[in-house]
């Protein structure tokens, strides 16, 4: 149970039942103040950050159940420590999965409020595509490329048309750069 404690930490959040046998049985606890402090007990030493929760108790006929909700995190990754073992885990559908590196990745990432698109590249614009697209550009017009250029060049004998947004990068139509300049489209 522990495992979904930090799955659900991680994700969205949930709540888990206490006082339901395994066949799903509504069998209640015997002594449930004292199983709610020994579940608070053991999320506190065995989770790491301990994520928020919050325990309730829940009558129904004469079995009383303890109630443990999970908010989702916003500290994450939240570890299960175990047997010497720093684990955390992530919701699949209705499971508690061991989180991938992907998924610990991604977890750091959320924990400290950013995520994959705010990351730098850490490369500078000079070694992108769009310096093959100026090479390019001068090798067929002779004239330089900046971000006023408005013209195309031909080839095939045809010109083609210029649209704003994107620019055409390499030899391939298919790539594209996202600007506020043009595309440069060929004959194909």
């Amino acid at each position: 149970w522990l495992k979904s404690m930090s799955a659900f930490a991680n994700t969205l959040g949930g709540q888990l039942i206490f006082g339901v046998a395994d066949n799903g049985e509504c069998v209640g606890l015997e002594q449930p103040e004292k199983d709610a402090e020994d579940l608070s007990e053991i999320i506190k030493n065995s989770l790491d950050p301990v994520p928020q929760f919050d325990l309730s108790f829940h009558k129904e006929e004469d079995k009383t159940f303890v109630i443990v909700s999970v908010a989702p995190g916003a500290a994450t990754p939240y570890y299960v420590l175990l047997k010497g073992h720093r684990d955390a885990y992530i919701r699949i559908g209705n499971e508690s999965v061991k989180a991938g590196s992907i998924d610990l990745k991604r977890l750091v990432l959320k924990g400290s409020q950013r995520d994959w698109d705010s990351l730098s590249s850490g490369h500078k614009r000079t070694t992108f595509a769009f310096e093959t697209l100026r090479a390019e550009y001068f090798a067929r017009t002779s004239l330089e490329f900046t971000d006023n250029t408005t013209r195309c060049w031909p080839r095939s004998g045809k010109w083609r048309g210029v649209a704003r947004g994107t620019r055409r990068i390499g030899k391939s139509a298919a790539f594209l750069l996202p600007t506020e300049a043009s595309i440069f489209t060929t004959e194909r």
